[in-house]
């Protein structure tokens, strides 16, 4: 980000062309959801949420050091008590937003719609989106870690000639963890949106 901001113009070029499509880009899925003036108000840690994502899922591809069967480095996100605290702070964030704007009563009865005898379920709902929010993004990067591990295993297991199936196997697997890992970057803000759209706007 620092080297992506140096120099930066009121004709972008370069690397601020990169940065400033990166800020519409997840604008754009704040705006998807929140309405109105209060979506300026969560883009910036829409995009840092974005960035730390999508960088933390790709790191595990390059750099993974693992020694018998403990590993040393690996993907943040492929660590539960990362993508846990992540929701965790995601959905916080929510619910600070829901008593900011409607305040405590208003905040309140938004768990008591349609009717009161909801209140248990809609309570219940709060933790399994925190649940699945952290759940879904530490289950795809690991899995994705894991297979790769798997397929190293398999080319150094039988010889030199092994590396000629696991080569192009694990390379093409390397490509698709790439895509998983952007989409999921994608998923997380998105869902952080909606999470935070539903707090402060509980009418809807």
């Amino acid at each position: 980000m620092f080297a992506l901001s140096r120099h930066l113009a009121l004709k972008p070029k370069g690397g601020q062309n990169v940065l400033e499509w990166l800020i519409e880009f997840t604008n754009g899925i704040v705006k998807g959801s929140i309405k109105g003036n209060e979506a300026s108000h969560y883009g910036l840690f829409a995009f840092t949420a974005f960035l730390f994502i999508f960088v933390s899922n790709q790191m595990g591809l390059f750099i993974h050091v693992q020694y018998g069967s403990y590993t040393y480095l690996k993907s943040p996100t492929a660590d539960p008590i990362i993508t846990l605290t992540l929701a965790l702070m995601t959905v916080a964030l929510a619910h600070f937003s829901g008593i900011a704007k409607n305040g405590i009563k208003g905040y309140a009865k938004g768990f008591m719609k349609p009717f009161t005898l909801l209140l248990p379920i809609n309570l219940f709902e709060q933790f399994t989106n925190f649940l699945t929010l952290g759940l879904r993004l530490f289950g795809n990067i690991f899995a994705g870690e894991m297979l790769l591990t798997l397929i190293s295993g398999i080319a150094t297991g039988n010889g030199w000639i092994s590396y000629i199936y696991a080569l192009p196997l694990e390379l093409a697997w390397q490509g698709f963890s790439v895509f998983i890992g952007s989409v999921q970057a994608f998923v997380f803000v998105t869902l952080t949106s909606v999470y935070i759209s539903q707090q402060i706007s509980p009418e809807e």
